[in-house]
C-alpha cells in the first residue's frame, strides 16, 4: 500500500483529500503544520508527500527545503498552491518539490499527478543508475546526480537535474516545450507559463557560462536541442 504524508492545515480540505486518496487504496497520514510533518518524517517512511504551500508557522517552501537539506526522505513532493504564477511555481520547484498542483483541483487530477510521480520514482529506482551521460566535457553521473564540466562540479536543483538528464539522453534531437513538460514534469503544465524557458536559462547559466562552448541551442519555433558545437 502506498503511504502518503499529507501536510494541510485546513481540516476540511485535509479530510476531503484523505478520503479521496483512501478510496484509491492509499494509506494517508495527516500533519496540520510543518513541525508535526518533520516529526513524522523522522520516524516513518512515506512513498509520497503532499505539501500545502500556505501553512502556519513554517510555510511549504521552508518545509520542503528542510526536508531536502536534511535528507529526511527522497519521497516525491507534490506542492499544493493557490499561487500559480510562473514565479511561484519555480520557487516551489527550486525548494525541492517535484511537482505542483494549483488549487482548486479535482481529485482525478490529484490522482493523475501522484501516479506520475510514483512512475518516475519507480523508474529512477529501477534504471541503470551507474550510467554516466556525456557531451563534450560535460558529464552527468546518474547515480550521484552530480554534473561536472571541465572538472568543475555544477550544483543542480532536482528539477534542473531532470531537465539536464532529459536533454543529454536525447542529444541531437529537437525537443518541443510539450516534450520537455511531459518528460521532465510528467504532466502537462499550463502552457500559458514559461517555466520551460526559465529552467533552460537556469541550466545555460550553470553549464555554459564561463565555459568554452554552448551545448543547449534554441530551434526557433520548435524547441531546444542539446548538441556539440564542434
Amino acid at each position: 500500500m502506498t503511504k502518503v504524508l499529507l501536510v494541510e492545515d485546513e481540516p476540511g480540505v485535509a479530510a476531503f483529500i484523505k478520503k479521496g486518496l483512501e478510496e484509491e487504496s492509499y494509506q494517508v497520514q495527516v500533519a496540520y503544520d510543518g513541525h508535526l510533518a518533520i516529526q513524522l518524517l523522522s520516524g516513518n517512511q512515506y512513498d509520497l508527500i503532499i505539501l500545502d504551500l500556505i501553512l502556519p508557522g513554517m510555510n511549504g517552501i521552508e518545509i520542503c527545503k528542510k526536508i531536502r537539506s536534511s535528507s529526511l526522505t527522497n519521497a516525491p513532493i507534490l506542492m499544493l498552491t493557490a499561487l500559480n504564477s510562473t514565479e511561484n511555481i519555480i520557487t516551489g520547484l527550486d525548494s525541492g518539490a517535484d511537482d505542483y498542483l494549483p488549487k482548486p483541483f479535482k481529485l482525478k487530477e490529484l490522482h493523475a499527478r501522484l501516479r506520475a510521480l510514483l512512475r518516475r520514482s519507480n523508474k529512477s529506482e529501477n534504471s541503470s543508475l551507474r550510467d554516466v551521460l556525456e557531451i563534450e566535457d560535460l558529464k552527468l553521473d546518474r547515480a550521484t546526480k552530480i554534473a561536472i564540466r571541465d572538472n568543475k562540479e555544477i550544483k543542480l536543483t532536482s528539477t534542473e537535474y531532470r531537465l539536464l538528464e532529459y536533454l543529454m539522453k536525447n542529444q541531437g534531437r529537437i525537443l518541443s516545450r510539450v516534450d520537455i513538460l511531459d518528460n521532465v514534469w510528467d504532466i502537462n503544465f499550463d502552457m500559458g507559463t514559461n517555466v520551460v524557458d526559465v529552467y533552460i536559462n537556469y541550466l545555460r547559466n550553470k553549464i555554459e557560462k564561463g565555459f568554452k562552448s554552448k551545448l543547449i541551442h534554441t530551434a526557433i519555433g520548435m524547441g531546444y536541442i542539446m548538441r556539440s558545437e564542434f
